[in-house]
């Protein structure tokens, strides 16, 4: 049975902590047993989302076996975060000398940047502190745009959900693939990311406007985007002409006609589904090209 400890940090994210411990909770019930401990420097911890979380002040006893997640918190920077106690510190450092593994989520990559665990290895952070990080820490390696890294038992992993993403990874590494994907059923997570995928999706991206036009339209592409939908069709369900749809899409978006914010849609998920082993092909029929060289030209366009 294998131990995970959750370091808890004043002002830390409820989903940063919730997410991981959901999935290993949710494994244990598949029948692949992990005991959960939640260890502070306090036996009170408040979290940025106002629910006070109860832990306890005393480590248990950890084996190679066992895993450390320090979720992430809200602080103005990395280095206006939290204190952390010199005996949390050392326990981090003392469990991966003994052959354990750590983890981060979000800004959690701190502590074990104060820990000494992130010199000279990979990892990642949040887009939002990524640079900070790399300011901090100038012997670490930090990957930009990537949803986690593992180098040398030291998982670290981007924002808030990717610590989902992050134990479903663990999870799949210990029990297999299937398990995981068993886990992220039960969860009802849309899909299992690799750690290579990208932070900010195309949905993330090119929605930051404030055009509910636009938006309305988009809403329609996300949810049909291997599906075929003209833009006369487009325009008509949001109520504009195809002109000033196209004018409002190309401004709102950064240049992408609708047209363009579909294969994207599509070439994202067509990359996703080549690397859970899908063939080119095969993933070109999925998202909607009838021609898999429409796929071909579209990979190598972004290339």
């Amino acid at each position: 049975m294998s131990h995970i400890a959750f370091l808890l940090v004043p002002g830390l994210h409820l989903l940063d902590l919730a997410g991981p411990a959901q999935v290993f909770s949710t494994a244990s019930d598949l029948g692949h047993p992990y005991t959960l401990s939640y260890i502070a420097d306090q036996p009170l911890v408040p979290t940025a989302q106002g629910l006070p979380l109860a832990a306890r002040p005393d480590w248990p006893e950890l084996g190679p076996d066992d895993l450390i997640v320090v979720p992430g918190w809200r602080a103005p920077t990395l280095a206006a975060g939290p204190a952390l106690g010199a005996a949390s510190l050392r326990s981090l450092r003392d469990h991966h000398s003994r052959g354990g593994t750590v983890a981060s989520v979000c800004a959690g990559a701190e502590a074990l940047g104060r820990a000494g665990l992130l010199d000279g290895r990979r990892c990642t952070t949040h887009h939002d502190v990524q640079d900070e990080l790399a300011r901090r820490y100038p012997r670490a390696t930090v990957i930009r745009d990537v949803l986690h890294t593992t180098d040398d038992r030291v998982v670290t992993s981007a924002g808030i959900a990717s610590g989902i993403d992050l134990a479903l990874h663990l999870v799949a590494t210990r029990h297999g693939p299937a398990v995981a994907a068993q886990v992220a059923r039960d969860m009802v997570v849309y899909a299992r990311r690799n750690g290579h995928e990208p932070q900010t999706s195309a949905m993330l991206r090119h929605r930051s406007h404030l055009n509910d036009t636009v938006h309305r339209a988009q809403d329609l592409l996300d949810a049909r985007f291997d599906q075929p939908l003209p833009l006369p069709a487009l325009a008509a369900a949001v109520g504009v002409s195809e002109r000033t749809l196209t004018r409002l899409f190309t401004r709102a978006t950064g240049g992408l006609t609708p047209l363009r914010y579909q294969q994207t849609l599509r070439l994202e998920r067509a990359e996703h589904l080549i690397s859970h082993g899908a063939t080119r092909d095969a993933a070109a029929r999925a998202v909607g090209f009838e021609d898999p060289r429409m796929l071909r030209r579209l990979r190598a366009r972004q290339t």
